[in-house]
């Protein structure tokens, strides 16, 4: 029914607002866990996701994917990649946003599309569109130009930008859901982390038992902090366009920045202004050539089936326009030459979902 139709997609970009505003706002969460340490704050944060996304898999009893899994030591490897990676963003996110540098870390969520476009030419021979070698450039301009403001290359937003790159890659390999993704890469994280926060505990440093109920009931809800905007990304991703959500996915960078400015005061000089400008830029470019692209391709196949004599389009054809619709707006990547309609090659890119 369309109203039902209207009424999925109103809920569905209001919980992708709200998954991307959370992302958007979690700086103001993390300052909450000190007097922990961002080594023990990342750890909790492994430690109860996995607890939380399991009790939530259990509920809906969705564990099938759990035993393919585990008869697929490729993808494993695949898993254990993304986990190591996400590991490190999350880390450096949360050591970035306890040391005053919200803003810097916001740009790397801006450049992440700009090198998810340059590791998919250089790691997966993509080609890319004449607009999308300019983004690429003048994201590369605006990096020049905040390393000699900064004094030196802006490594938070680099670290948070390839490490969260090399993520949607693993991610998009393995092939699973959001809150299945999250579930087996906090398995692996698991011992690790309780490892360290036994340790912690044996060396008289850890802050979980010594700093009273509220403080351990804030560390223990990184796990909702974690999961509860991945439920709300599922609602959406089923709901609304892939390319509407690639579209909302420059919320979250545009909140941190926002709240780095204007909560946390971090000074913005002129030349940090001139690399953002750049950065604002290329994205500007690229989402512009991105939805061109995606109105051709539509156009095109339209064509095709009007002169094929048929006025409705099969379901394969649907799901892979959408499909190719996140890819250009999110993440840059070329759609197929329509004179040659080729699949997709299995593991291409499309949106790293996972917040910061």
């Amino acid at each position: 029914m369309p109203g039902s139709s209207r009424s999925d997609q109103r809920i569905g970009l209001l919980n992708g607002f709200a998954a991307y505003g959370m992302w958007g706002l979690v700086p103001l969460f993390w300052p909450l866990l000190k007097p922990a340490g961002s080594g023990e704050m990342l750890a909790h944060r492994m430690v109860w996701s996995l607890v939380f996304v399991a009790a939530a898999l259990l509920v809906v009893r969705r564990w099938k994917w759990a035993g393919e899994l585990l008869r697929q030591p490729r993808r494993l490897g695949l898993v254990a990649v993304a986990a190591t990676v996400i590991t490190v963003n999350w880390g450096v996110y949360i050591w970035a946003v306890n040391s005053g540098h919200v803003v810097e870390a916001s740009l790397g969520y801006f450049i992440n599309p700009l090198v998810t476009i340059a590791m998919g030419v250089l790691l997966l021979k993509e080609r890319l569109r004449p607009a999308q070698w300019a983004a690429v450039a003048i994201g590369f301009a605006a990096v020049l130009v905040l390393a000699i403001g900064y004094g030196q290359p802006p490594w938070i937003s680099l670290c948070l930008a390839f490490s969260f790159a090399t993520y949607g890659l693993a991610k998009k390999k393995v092939n699973l859901g959001g809150v299945e993704s999250l579930a087996a890469e906090t398995a692996v994280l698991f011992l690790p982390a309780l490892g360290y926060l036994l340790w912690l505990g044996s060396q008289g440093e850890s802050t979980f038992t010594t700093e009273g109920l509220g403080h351990a009931s804030l560390l223990a809800s990184t796990g909702v902090v974690t999961a509860i905007p991945m439920v709300c990304f599922g609602v959406a991703a089923i709901r609304v366009p892939l390319s509407t959500l690639g579209l909302l996915q420059y919320l979250a960078p545009v909140f941190q920045f926002l709240l780095g400015v204007l909560y946390f005061h971090e000074k913005m000089p002129p030349e940090r202004w001139a690399g953002f400008g750049l950065v604002w830029l290329a994205l500007t470019l690229l989402t512009w050539d991105a939805l061109r692209t995606a109105r051709r391709t539509a156009r095109a196949l339209r064509e095709q089936l009007d002169r094929a004599g048929s006025g409705v389009a099969p379901a394969g054809i649907k799901e892979s326009t959408a499909a190719r619709d996140s890819e250009i707006v999110a993440s840059g990547t070329p759609a197929p030459d329509l004179a040659k309609q080729q699949p997709r090659a299995q593991g291409q890119h499309d949106t790293a979902i996972s917040g910061p």
